[in-house]
């Protein structure tokens, strides 16, 4: 039995295959095990849910070779090829004091459908994860957190059906097999590029071109012409647009565990460090007013409050189980 045999609550299925890595990886603290068993008994059916992951963690040496060059690359490299790339674009620091460190190694969940042709891949992030992932033909996939794909490969076609999340697509160049993406909100046409999209609201639904050029066909209007997007486009709600380079690396920017802002309410910007976070973040209704910018690591939740104290007239309080509450120092 796999774990898509039932329907689990996704965050379950990601804490699932986190666990199974954990056991199978190391020996578990007594910390660990405790938290383990909590998280076991706290819904029914999760200890199925765990046995499968760690059943499937045994025979993921058979199906590595889908994912060829992978096991070369030692954790530094891997690392390093998410935050060192040559770009047209360049970063133009924004008015935030200090530039702070990108986020370190990530966890990567795979998992194999065993019912599914035997070139079908299943990918996903966890909570406040990215990872990298080079596929057999040589297309590198970089997924932000919370993060779900299906890659499938053929001999005359390339195939990721992005369900939820964010990615960046390097395409190896093959004309002969054209390379999609499907999402919710759209299918991506390419054959060999550099593009982002990002699926995690079909309103919010984007893709932006960093080199060559791709296709764009929104859902449900197939009998209208695909909009066509060159590098430096971006299509969102509808409409292609050409973005500057602050813009462009602010899209980017998640792929060195960053986030950028430019005189964004509060209150937007704490959704989405809670978002990436899985936290609950209140906001008073006078702070979630006040205006901030710059570029900030999205990984480090405390260091992000440490700063949000020092650049804004805030105060950040937090409860014994982990609830954060952002308030403005003259309500105190």
């Amino acid at each position: 039995m796999t774990p898509h045999e039932h329907h689990y609550d996704p965050a379950a299925e990601d804490q699932a295959a986190l666990w199974a890595a954990k056991l199978d990886g190391s020996v578990l603290t007594t910390t660990e095990r405790q938290q383990l068993e909590t998280w076991l008994t706290a819904a029914p059916g999760r200890r199925a849910l765990l046995s499968s992951y760690c059943q499937l963690s045994t025979d993921l040496e058979q199906q590595m070779p889908l994912l060829e060059g992978i096991r070369d690359l030692p954790v530094e490299e891997s690392s390093a090829q998410v935050t060192a790339r040559p770009s047209p674009w360049s970063f133009r620091p924004l008015w935030v004091g200090a530039m702070l460190t990108a986020a370190a190694a990530v966890a990567l969940v795979l998992w194999f459908n065993p019912s599914a042709e035997a070139d079908t891949l299943h990918l996903a992030t966890a909570t406040a994860q990215r990872q990298s992932v080079v596929l057999a033909d040589g297309t590198r996939v970089e997924l932000n957190a919370h993060t779900r794909l299906t890659a499938s490969l053929a001999s005359d076609e390339r195939r990721v059906r992005l369900t939820a999340g964010q990615a960046f697509f390097t395409v190896s160049k093959d004309p002969a097999r054209p390379f999609f993406v499907e999402t919710p909100g759209s299918t991506v046409r390419v054959t060999g590029t550099q593009f982002d999209v990002r699926a995690d609201d079909i309103a919010k639904f984007q893709v932006t071109v960093l080199e060559g050029s791709v296709q764009v066909q929104p859902a449900g209007t197939t009998a209208t012409a695909p909009f066509a997007l060159k590098a430096g486009d971006q299509f969102l709600a509808g409409e292609v647009r050409a973005l500057g380079d602050a813009e462009m690396n602010a899209v980017l920017a998640w792929r060195d565990g960053a986030i950028i802002f430019r005189d964004a309410p509060l209150s937007d910007v704490l959704a989405a460090f809670a978002r990436h976070h899985d936290r609950s973040i209140q906001v008073s209704p006078t702070a979630s007013q006040l205006r901030l910018g710059g570029r900030f690591n999205l990984d480090n939740l405390d260091q992000f409050f440490e700063q949000l104290q020092s650049l804004t007239e805030v105060i950040v309080k937090r409860d014994p189980h982990g609830n954060v509450q952002v308030l403005a120092r003259r309500e105190q």
